[in-house]
């Protein structure tokens, strides 16, 4: 099992969907996905817990900012301080400084000078996902973006990250490694898809061809058929609220 109990700095360790229906978002995630929920009060509103087992995989809450619904991918570093600064010097846009979440730990929140948005954590109490890669937990991390090579050289920088190609000249690819271990891949995102640079969040399946059936029985919409890659299988869709995310079959690094 993908069990963790610990995440090197620079790696993926938790995603957070925002959406516009928090209890519709959990009855879909929930039958596609197996996922259980717990809800928590929390200042402002409520946030959930979603768990495979006794694991935490995700968490979701309902936003009231009129913003359309969307997954936020969280990266945990040492120092959300220190790696604020550094992404700021490299040319990222700080949405959110660094602050604390209770007792669980410390984030902060960046826009990448490519336009796509993610969360830095810093764990105390709490990790992130205790459990990735199994069915129902985070597979992979992927950034969609329309300027790799400025991408690239900020992730580098900020990270530490190894990017190999693996894609081919028609359809380029990379692979972003933390150490030894693969931590998210990228892809072009073409100019004529009028799309923003962004992070989507892959979710393992164990039967690709039937959770893609299930997208449309709950109310979701499949965007992408099941394609296969080398590793596996994937598929794109998005949930009823509006939230893009993808399924993966295959093999995956526990």
């Amino acid at each position: 099992m993908g069990e963790r109990t610990t995440y090197p700095s620079g790696t993926f360790c938790w995603v957070e969907l925002a959406t516009s229906d928090s209890g519709g978002a959990k009855a879909f995630y929930s039958a596609l996905l197996g996922w259980e929920t717990d809800d928590a009060p929390t200042g402002t509103g409520t946030y959930t817990m979603a768990r495979v087992g006794p694991n935490a995989v995700a968490g979701l809450y309902e936003r009231t900012d009129g913003a359309p619904p969307g997954w936020m991918s969280y990266v945990s570093v040492d120092d959300a301080d220190a790696t604020v600064k550094r992404a700021a010097e490299l040319g990222a846009t700080v949405l959110y400084p660094a602050f604390d979440v209770m007792e669980a730990g410390r984030m902060a929140v960046l826009q990448d000078p490519t336009g796509a948005v993610l969360a830095l954590w810093q764990p105390r109490a709490t990790i992130g996902a205790t459990l990735v890669n199994d069915p129902g937990a985070l597979a992979l991390n992927q950034l969609t973006t329309t300027d790799p090579e400025v991408a690239q050289r900020f992730y580098r920088e900020l990270f530490g990250w190894t990017i190999k190609s693996t894609g081919t000249e028609d359809q380029p690819y990379w692979g972003l490694y933390n150490g030894d271990s693969l931590n998210g891949g990228m892809m072009l995102l073409p100019a004529e898809a009028g799309a923003p640079s962004h992070w989507l969040v892959y979710f393992t399946a164990s039967d690709l061809d039937a959770a893609v059936a299930r997208v449309p029985e709950l109310n979701g919409t499949v965007l992408t058929p099941p394609l296969s890659i080398e590793s596996g299988r994937i598929a794109l869709a998005m949930d009823p609220q509006g939230a893009a995310f993808a399924l993966f079959e295959g093999d995956v690094d526990l």
